[in-house]
């Protein structure tokens, strides 16, 4: 077996960062397919490292939330199923087990569009998320610390809230869980930049003072990769792309692509966008 270095931007066969510690999330050549025809997930294979930030990038249709709903049990209410490969979750085969234990191990996921109950109050909601724990009070206080603001407004009707506030509350709502794994499903999206910048600043910081390791799909590639500590890019069902954060926002197909850096500057022409897929060079 080879012992070169792995450069940035290769594609492993097994899915797994280079020089990354242990994994606390595997997928293993996982395929999905919804209503026993279409075929959405193309032998996916990526690893999220325990304490650490992954961010997993591409355009609409990827393939990215079907991710997050294989990995949390989901598939079945959209008539899709894992019919090969396998999903690892702290060191056990997860592959077959349901949602609802999934979360009892460890997992908690914040849907696309946050999802608040939005009749009930900020603590009525929080409470809501805390249903696998016993010492709710606690737990509530500690989400209060880390979401001040949820905390002054803790009796206001969440479908009152602004969308960073209801985003906010959507991951106070999972880390009541008590999660070893917070996964994030487009948590900027119909957010100001502003409040984007404010997020993310939440979720590293979650990592960063409370080791919590974190899943985050994301369509705004630039923020994600800079609170990242690797990302994979997605295209069609499969991982085409992974590396280090930090060298893939330096990869020049990255930065092109994902995130409107061409080396020539400025707006591409139409000529340009059809030929997006030929000039790819992991296509």
């Amino acid at each position: 077996m080879s012992t070169e270095p792995v450069p940035a931007g290769t594609v492993l066969a097994g899915g797994a960062p280079a020089g990354a510690g242990p994994a606390l999330l595997n997928l293993n050549n996982v395929e999905v397919i919804y209503d026993d025809v279409i075929l959405v997930l193309r032998g996916l294979s990526l690893q999220v490292p325990e304490g650490k930030i992954v961010a997993l990038l591409g355009s609409n249709g990827a393939g990215k939330s079907t991710t997050l709903k294989a990995v949390s049990g989901l598939l079945p209410s959209e008539h899709g199923e894992v019919t090969d490969g396998t999903i690892i979750f702290a060191g056990e085969d997860i592959t077959k087990v349901d949602a609802a234990d999934r979360v009892t191990r460890g997992m908690s996921l914040c849907m696309e569009g946050r999802h608040v109950f939005e009749h009930l109050t900020i603590s009525e909601n929080l409470v809501a998320g805390a249903y696998t724990q016993k010492n709710v009070g606690a737990d509530l206080d500690e989400v209060y610390s880390f979401f001040p603001k949820l905390g002054d407004m803790r009796n206001r009707i969440a479908g009152y809230l602004s969308g960073g506030e209801q985003q906010m509350l959507a991951i106070g709502r999972a880390l009541m869980a008590r999660p070893k794994l917070l996964m994030l499903d487009e948590p900027s999206l119909g957010l100001a930049p502003l409040l984007v910048q404010e997020i993310f600043g939440y979720i590293k910081r979650l990592n960063e003072e409370r080791g919590l390791t974190v899943l985050v799909i994301e369509q705004n590639a630039r923020r994600a990769l800079e609170v990242a500590d690797h990302g994979y890019i997605m295209e069609q069902g499969r991982i085409v792309l992974e590396g280090p954060a930090a060298e893939l926002r330096e990869n020049p197909d990255v930065k092109e692509f994902y995130l409107g850096l061409g080396e020539e500057g400025g707006r591409k022409s139409y000529r340009d966008v059809k030929h997006y897929k030929r000039r790819k060079r992991w296509l």
